[in-house]
């Protein structure tokens, strides 16, 4: 290679090295990732304030029975008749099944013959022809036997105890009750329900516990009669706290003379709570945490957002109740640019 040539390439070299530029130094290029994350971000607030809004909570729920009662025997034993069957319509008092009553019988006849025997030893007793002792326990022996004799007269024929209708027929004549839970799950012979009225029970948050009181309306409204609303009151508020749910039982009454409501179905329960003071913001100023039902929104704290947990309440259109949160009267709530923001993210407020 001649000297002319050498030289031509050392040129070249010095040339592509003088026009490549140089790559930027680690620490700079954080700096500027830096910066690009701490731009502050534009955005649009309101100061909240609380108003008043008319405060009804709702529920689901399911009707049931106001009474209900799976009538059965105290004792096993074979079932002479059954007086009704399911559908049919019984009266307080109307008998519903009769058990066998050989026994039963039996102890009547022992009762007759104590009786009688007792009458003989109280004339006896009056002259002084028998101990006081003897006379004593044959009426012990009478007023056991009596005892027994009612308990079997109306445990061996099983009468209604309110009016309803029969929903459950689980024997027939003739079979042997057992005692025990049969085929269809009820150790039971027949089951009564009273359908007018019906009730439903709610399970509330305890944070209306203060304000839920016996006699309170509630409108009520079926999802096979989506036009139909029913009305009903608050008859019994149970007294304990559930400490896992944080939650009470309210039960209510409904009217139900049409009988349009039936045991099993679902419902939906309102519940009017009155006129309350509460903070009501944009519903699209609340955003929703991917991955989970947590809700927040952010707050300027000066110039710097914070992201804030809260629990929604009643919407009202566009608007929506913020129920709990770390949120107090005069705080600028972010209602512009809020999707683009982190917490502790620099902001920049819009006059």
């Amino acid at each position: 290679m001649n000297r002319k040539t050498l030289s031509l390439i050392l040129a070249g070299g010095i040339f592509f090295t003088a026009c490549t530029p140089k790559e930027k130094p680690a620490s700079e290029k954080a700096g500027a990732a830096a910066a690009d994350v701490t731009a502050a971000i534009p955005v649009r607030v309101m100061p909240v304030a609380k108003t008043k809004i008319s405060r009804t909570i709702d529920y689901t729920a399911t009707i049931q029975a106001y009474e209900e009662v799976n009538m059965a025997p105290s004792t096993p034993g074979r079932v002479d008749k059954i007086y009704v069957e399911v559908g049919n319509r019984v009266q307080k008092g109307q008998k519903l099944f009769l058990m066998d009553r050989t026994q039963y019988y039996a102890s009547k006849i022992q009762l007759a013959n104590l009786e009688k025997d007792l009458a003989r030893m109280d004339t006896l007793m009056k002259v002084g022809s028998i101990k006081a002792q003897t006379y004593d326990q044959t009426k012990a022996q009478y007023e056991v036997t009596k005892t027994n004799v009612d308990f079997m007269e109306k445990n061996t024929l099983l009468e209604a105890p309110f009016g309803g209708i029969i929903t459950g027929k689980y024997l027939e004549d003739g079979e042997l009750y057992s005692g025990a839970p049969g085929m269809s799950g009820k150790a039971a012979v027949v089951t009564l329900m009273q359908i007018n009225p019906v009730k439903v029970i709610v399970s509330v948050s305890e944070q209306y516990y203060p304000l839920i009181k016996n006699g309170m309306s509630a409108r009520i409204v079926a999802d096979v009669y989506p036009d139909k609303e029913f009305t009903g009151r608050i008859f019994r508020v149970h007294p304990t706290i559930d400490p896992m749910s944080r939650t009470f039982l309210a039960e209510i009454q409904i009217p139900n003379g049409t009988e349009m409501l039936r045991p099993g179905m679902f419902a939906r329960v309102y519940i009017d709570m009155g006129e309350v003071e509460a903070f009501v913001v944009p519903s699209s100023s609340v955003l929703v945490q991917e991955g989970t039902n947590d809700r927040f929104i952010f707050v300027a704290d000066g110039n710097t957002a914070s992201r804030r947990l809260v629990k929604l309440g009643k919407r009202f259109d566009d608007k929506v109740e913020i129920a709990e949160g770390e949120l107090k009267e005069g705080d600028n709530l972010v209602i512009d640019g809020q999707a683009r923001l982190t917490n502790g993210q620099s902001i920049e407020i819009a006059k």
